[in-house]
């Protein structure tokens, strides 16, 4: 199997373990990795689409879901789950990972006390699906230079200290988390370091065992010897030793049971983990030390002697030239004084020689050449994503259509009175915005929002007017003053011809027109009007670009199509107010024969 990390591999975080995720982020960026280590968080209650970190001196968003299903998804190369869960939660949130299959190769799971049956099964689940369960009750693992988990190796200067910065020639296997940083720092006072490192937890049940993790080290060339540190309880030890004499292991492998202490105490004592309580002769670290060390492994005569054993192994590879020198790589020092971000900004950049859109430099999109028009602009400066022509054609045949209508409605109304108070351009444009809303411009969002519903909710055309009807809504979209059957709005038509010509497929206007065939057989001018065609199109398109359901409705609901009537409707202001300036106007006062005045004597009080 070879190396359990690499330098490439990313975890999906499983709980806002905010100190936790900092420092796998700050030794990402000591030890140079190309991208940070951590892909996504997993936080079910939290609201926050993002979590802003420190990456060496600057700030980086982990996006945040609401599930491991979701964020897998985003995230296909992520094969590691680091799994933060209470004991209550940990097996089910494992069991979710393990089912989603090719996603992830590893899981580390940190809970401790995890009811044994369900640690059990959750064990041969995972095994099942060829994936390697860290823990339970565990600190992780690290692939120094590469990858480590949490917070295994403790504070970067501890890290350094221990030679855990870069690969050296050991592979470390523990029960221990504690013992685990304790064996890293002696392991690189008396050889040159650890090529990986597992703890693999101290419950009684952890996924991967002994051997396991030590067959995985004899085909990784990177580890040159082993060192193994159990300790009382369990029969694990001697799974490892039937593998070194039957040549499965090869490698040289120092080992030490720690417990040896317990043959003092009259009664059975548990040593802290769940697992560390010998319940037969042969679970006793004393025993387990004395088959290891018949077998042929390096057993030191007390822990006080494992460093020593450790040098004189180490000692003997170089020798025989087994184990050469390492180089040391060149590390990034984290700053000690980090200040945070007050405003994030994912659209433009304005640092370098020349701003950018959505990262194409302002010279690339701005002049006729370019092939760019106000359609690629709106994309890429709302969206995120460059549009095809037909998309892009689309924004600006809405933007064109919602320009003007005329000098009668409030928007226009406000902004020629405004101007000709003696106003300027922003001023009278600002007053005339203003009166945008729900019910001036709002039928295209809530259009969109209500046909959208009833397609996803698999309603027929007669079944959404009814919902309709019993919410005690107008359907938006339905309905225009002037033009009727007989009388069609030419830019319904001219949009209807557009979509028919360009969209791949058009399901939502097809139910809406279906919706229009009943409501027209009671009233002809109940039709599908601009606003309920735009929007209702817009969905369309945004489906046809392979948005999800959720991704369209964040934007439905953030006034993403009422965006587009704004700055339609800009140019058709701004054109009134022009009118209005040119032509010299005076200051507006309305007629009182425009007015019902119904003022009675006041009450005196």
């Amino acid at each position: 199997m070879g190396a359990l990390f690499t330098k490439d591999t990313q975890a999906i975080f499983w709980n806002n373990n905010a100190s936790a995720i900092q420092r796998m982020l700050d030794y990402d960026y000591v030890v140079n990795r190309a991208k940070p280590s951590v892909a996504a968080i997993v936080a079910p209650t939290s609201g926050n689409k993002f979590e802003k970190f420190f990456y060496g001196p600057d700030e980086i968003m982990v996006p945040i879901f609401r599930n491991t299903t979701e964020a897998a998804a985003a995230f296909p190369k992520a094969d590691v789950l680091l799994n933060f869960a209470s004991f209550r939660t940990a097996y089910d949130v494992t069991m979710e990972a393990i089912t989603l299959k090719g996603q992830f190769k590893t899981v580390m799971v940190t809970a401790e006390g995890i009811p044994e049956r369900l640690a059990r099964k959750m064990n041969q689940a995972a095994r099942d699906a060829g994936v390697v369960v860290i823990g339970p009750a565990t600190v992780g693992g690290i692939a120094p230079g590469a990858f480590k988990i949490a917070n295994v190796g403790g504070t970067i200067e501890n890290i350094v200290n221990s030679k855990l910065h870069r690969a050296g020639s050991c592979g470390l296997v523990t029960r221990s988390g504690g013992l685990f940083n304790e064996l890293s720092n002696i392991i690189a006072i008396n050889a040159d370091g650890i090529a990986e490192g597992v703890a693999i937890g101290g419950d009684r049940f952890v996924g991967s065992v002994f051997i396991d993790n030590l067959l995985r080290m004899e085909s990784n060339p990177a580890v040159k010897y082993m060192v193994l540190l159990g300790e009382v309880g369990g029969t694990e030890e001697y799974k490892v030793i039937e593998a070194v004499k039957n040549g499965q292991i090869k490698k040289p492998i120092i080992a030490w049971c720690i417990g040896t202490i317990a043959k003092h105490f009259s009664s059975g004592v548990q040593f802290g983990h769940a697992g560390a309580s010998a319940n037969a002769d042969s679970e006793t670290a004393a025993a387990k030390n004395t088959a290891m060390a018949a077998a042929g492994i390096y057993v030191p005569a007390s822990f006080n002697d494992l460093p020593r054993t450790i040098a004189d192994v180490y000692t003997k590879l170089k020798a025989e030239g087994i184990v050469v020198d390492i180089e040391e790589p060149s590390l990034r020092t984290v700053p000690k004084v980090r200040r945070k971000k007050e405003f994030i900004c994912t659209i433009s950049d304005d640092r370098g020689d020349e701003a950018t859109y959505a990262g194409y430099p302002i010279s690339s999109v701005a002049t006729p050449e370019t092939g760019f028009g106000i359609g690629d602009v709106i994309s890429l400066l709302w969206f995120k994503k460059r549009y095809p022509k037909w998309a892009t054609d689309y924004l600006e045949t809405v933007i064109k259509t919602v320009a003007d209508h005329g000098p009668a409605v409030s928007g226009a109304h406000n902004a020629k009175v405004t101007a000709r108070a003696g106003k300027d351009v922003i001023s009278s444009l600002v007053t005339g915005l203003l009166t945008i809303g729900p019910r001036f411009g709002g039928a295209i969002d809530d259009a969109a929002r209500y046909f959208k519903y009833a397609n996803d909710h698999g309603m027929t055309p007669a079944q959404f007017i009814d919902y309709m009807k019993k919410e005690g809504k107008t359907i938006s979209g339905i309905g225009h003053r002037i033009k009727s059957v007989r009388n069609p709005d030419l830019r319904v038509s001219g949009l209807k011809k557009y979509a028919a010509e360009f969209f791949p497929s058009t399901p939502l206007l097809d139910f809406a027109l279906e919706v229009e065939k009943l409501t027209t057989s009671k009233k002809d001018n109940l039709i599908l009007n601009v606003d309920g065609t735009i929007g209702i199109l817009m969905v369309d398109m945004w489906r046809a670009l392979g948005y999800s359901e959720e991704e369209i409705d964040g934007f439905i609901d953030a006034g993403a199509l009422n965006a587009f009537f704004v700055v339609g409707r800009s140019i058709g202001f701004i054109g009134h107010i022009l009118d209005e300036k040119r032509l010299g106007m005076p200051m507006y006062r309305h007629p009182t024969d425009d007015i019902l005045y119904n003022v009675e004597l006041a009450d005196e009080i």
